[in-house]
């Protein structure tokens, strides 16, 4: 922060055009205010643009951004600033990762150009002068050096923060070294010269002193006084050091913290690199200063002859080797979050100082399951108590050592749980929002310490489920708690609400990581959510700085709907996975879109245009909204009902698309066939008896229900997406029922050579409210003939 509290002062100064040039739009003057200390202290120095092997470490650099823009929201009094902060989080989420590190990285280097300084070294140097003739051209003070340029001035700049203190520490044991070193070469000196002075003095010499004896004692003399100042040196530099090595593992295991919680933040789609190596590095290192300053206190020691004065070094240096010890033990692979009892899972746990570990007999990790009360008693005076909430089967395994990745890990393949004791609950909680944890622990020696320690650490907050159908809400809990946790709580506190800036936020992060895809959810897709969870058709009003509650994620259900927020977009995420996901990541799915916005921008197009966007009706639909000419002659936009999963397993969308001839071109004007041509699938070719039993093959095609305005022209759905054209009007259906017989082929006179299988058929099944009484099955039996009920989809 030194460099900003020097550039505050220096920008006042500065041209507009300058101020520009150096704090671009993708990276404000006040961010670099706000973040002005973490910005400083991180390593972008370390970064090669061009490397994509770097692009976690970027990532999670640009989420830590919008992370501390947005605490810093919260933290202001002042609205229009608390609002500026949130909007600048905003906009920091949409830059690309490895660009946004490009623009810091030169714009410091630029402000200690423009500062004077040199090497990376902060605090010293001249101030330079004003600027004159142009841009980036400072006048330096006489008898000082120009500084280096921004582009070739690197290779001198400071390290990492960490390294650079690691680097210390190893510098000062062996300056402590040294010093031992020179005091044993200084006590020789001594030795010789008192032992060769008594053997050269002559017994006639009583009282008139030798010169050369006088000299010798003076030699004697200096050399003591030099041992006692390296005494005295060598016990402040321990002091120092042990001061150095206590801050070196404070900042390991803050380190340690931050790696867990960034995987908690994976889990929901953040940037998580899972590289444990370098921790592991860390840990030895420290273990290895550790180790080596103990021996440095046991000689200082000896050397003094008593260890009274050296105990509270060594008590320290042990506490210091205790929590180490304890604190490097990490889930690597963490369990599912959602865990279906009498179901399998696995889960590994990894010790990074496995290297060190005494040989001897194997050492067994044993898990269990916790609860969130117990889990915040872990590593507290007293324990968590004894109370098991739960039988985990397969609960034991060995850390064994791996020579080729030098990693000591113990793996649990098929951990179940039999059964699970559930808190008392108040209210409406569910069992779905109840939190446990599964305990892992462990007795471990390392080598040359006086005993064992006892080693725990807990996974990530897990849901535990006893049916398929709890797996939903259960999800929803999981979401909540990874995306809106503090880094250092008290497990497994989360806030009740949040602000829809940090929602819209996590939406898109999980969108993108459950469906596997590199496009986001833009702005209209959010704004459409937000009207969804709120309940505000305003298509213009604000939500960023409204708070999201728990209550309207996932317990109330939506206005005018049978299903919570959480249910239905989850429902989207599963379609768009596991059949949408190209036609999402090529741009062609519009997404979230209300009726209101979708008439904003259809209602000038041509007939035929249409888009697809998620229905809003039901749970994992996708519909066809399009421009329409009415029986009336004015132009309409219908909703064609939503395709479910059912419908695109039993016919694609690409092809669906193209059985509508009626549809035309995409919003905004592009020929369907040009752009979905690439997802129809290959036409079956002139028909063929098959062989054994001579039957001739069918296929199945997409048609709409419902009367046209004209008998000769394609039909039209009527309404929206929320009923079925063709029963809410009344429409008759074809009179022609062979076209939903078994007995059915493409030569059936009047068919015209493919079968007209009404969409609405196939999707009626999950159109039914699962609350309603009565099984869609037999709602089904009731409404539909025999005939068009018994249609086998398999013939």
């Amino acid at each position: 922060m030194a460099q900003w509290d020097r550039m505050k002062l220096l920008v006042q100064q500065l041209p507009n055009h300058t101020l520009n040039d150096l704090y671009p739009a993708s990276f404000p003057m006040d961010v670099r205010h706000y973040l002005a200390k973490w910005i400083e202290d991180q390593p972008w120095e370390t970064f090669d643009v061009d490397n994509v092997d770097q692009d976690p470490q970027a990532n999670r650099l640009r989420d830590q951004i919008v992370r501390l823009l947005m605490e810093q929201a919260h933290q202001h009094l002042n609205v229009l600033e608390k609002m500026r902060l949130q909007e600048f989080s905003r906009k920091m989420s949409t830059v690309q990762p490895m660009a946004l590190v490009k623009t810091v990285r030169d714009m410091l280097r630029k402000e200690r150009q423009f500062l004077g300084l040199t090497g990376g070294s902060i605090g010293t140097g001249p101030m330079v002068g004003l600027y004159h003739s142009s841009p980036g051209q400072a006048l330096h003070q006489p008898g000082v050096s120009p500084s280096p340029s921004p582009i070739n001035g690197t290779q001198n700049l400071a390290r990492p923060k960490c390294n650079q203190d690691m680097d210390n520490l190893v510098f000062k044991v062996l300056e402590i070294r040294e010093y031992r070193q020179s005091m044993h070469q200084l006590n020789e000196e001594m030795t010789w010269e008192k032992q060769d002075g008594e053997s050269s003095q002559s017994p006639k010499q009583t009282s008139e002193l030798d010169p050369q004896q006088v000299e010798k004692q003076k030699r004697i003399q200096k050399l003591e006084y030099q041992y006692r100042e390296y005494g005295k040196k060598r016990v402040h530099l321990l002091q120092e050091t042990i001061g150095i090595l206590k801050e070196c593992q404070d900042c390991l295991i803050q380190r340690i913290k931050e790696w867990r919680w960034e995987q908690h933040q994976g889990t929901i789609g953040g940037v998580f690199d899972e590289n444990l190596g370098p921790l592991q590095t860390w840990c030895e290192q420290l273990l290895g200063v550790n180790v080596q300053l103990r021996q440095e206190v046991i000689l200082v020691a000896q050397d003094h002859g008593s260890s009274d004065p050296f105990t509270e070094l060594q008590n320290e240096l042990g506490k210091l080797l205790k929590t180490l010890i304890q604190s490097s033990m990490v889930v690597d692979k963490q369990p599912p979050q959602v865990i279906k009892t009498q179901s399998k899972f696995s889960t590994t746990v990894r010790y990074l100082l496995g290297e060190k570990v005494a040989a001897g007999k194997p050492i067994v990790l044993k898990a269990q399951i916790i609860t969130e009360v117990q889990a915040r008693s872990v590593g507290q005076e007293g324990g968590m108590g004894s109370e098991n909430v739960g039988e985990l089967i397969n609960s034991t395994a060995i850390l064994e050592h791996n020579p080729s990745s030098k990693s000591m890990c113990a793996n649990f393949r098929n951990m179940s749980i039999k059964k699970i004791k559930r808190a008392d609950r108040k209210g409406s909680e569910s069992v779905t929002e109840e939190k446990f944890a599964i305990l892992f622990t462990a007795d471990i020696a390392i080598a040359g310490c006086d005993a064992a320690c006892s080693v725990q650490t807990i996974s990530l907050p897990v849901v535990i489920i006893v049916h398929g159908s709890q797996d939903n809400n259960a999800m929803a809990t999981v979401v909540w708690d990874c995306a809106f946790s503090e880094p250092n709580r008290i497990p497994f506190v989360v806030p009740e609400r949040v602000l829809w800036l940090q929602m819209s936020l996590t939406l898109s992060r999980k969108f993108m990581s459950e469906v596997g895809t590199q496009r986001c959810l833009d702005e209209n897709n959010l704004h459409f959510l937000a009207q969804k969870v709120f309940n505000k058709p305003d298509i213009t009003e604000d939500f960023n700085t409204k708070h999201v509650t728990w209550s309207q994620f996932n317990k109330e259900v939506m206005h005018g709907r049978p299903f919570t927020f959480w249910q239905w977009f989850d429902g989207v995420m599963e379609l768009t996975k596991k059949h949408l996901v190209r036609y999402w990541s090529d741009g062609l799915i519009f997404g979230f879109i209300g009726k209101q916005h979708l008439h904003v921008i259809l209602q000038n197009k041509q007939n035929g245009t249409f888009l697809l966007r998620f229905s809003d009706s039901e749970i994992g639909g996708i519909t066809i909204a399009y421009v329409a000419l009415a029986e009336n002659g004015i132009r309409r936009i219908q909703n064609i009902q939503p395709f479910t999963k059912r419908d695109l397993e039993i016919r694609c969308l690409g092809d669906r698309i193209r059985d509508l001839a009626f549809i035309t071109h995409v919003y905004p004007d592009l020929p369907k066939d040009d752009v979905f041509g690439q997802y129809y699938t290959a036409d079956l070719g002139p028909v063929q008896p098959s062989g054994e039993g001579g039957y001739l093959p069918t296929t199945i095609t997409t048609t709409l229900v419902g009367p046209g305005p004209d008998p000769s022209s394609p039909p039209m759905a009527i309404g929206g997406d929320d009923q079925m054209a063709a029963f809410s009007h009344g429409a008759q259906f074809p009179v022609n029922m062979s076209q939903f017989s078994p007995n059915f082929s493409p030569s059936h006179p009047g068919a015209h050579g493919a079968p007209l299988f009404p969409h609405h058929f196939e999707n009626f099944m999950g159109n039914i409210p699962q609350n309603q009484a009565g099984t869609p099955e037999s709602m089904l039996e009731d409404m539909l003939p025999d005939s068009i009920y018994n249609f086998d989809e398999s013939m």
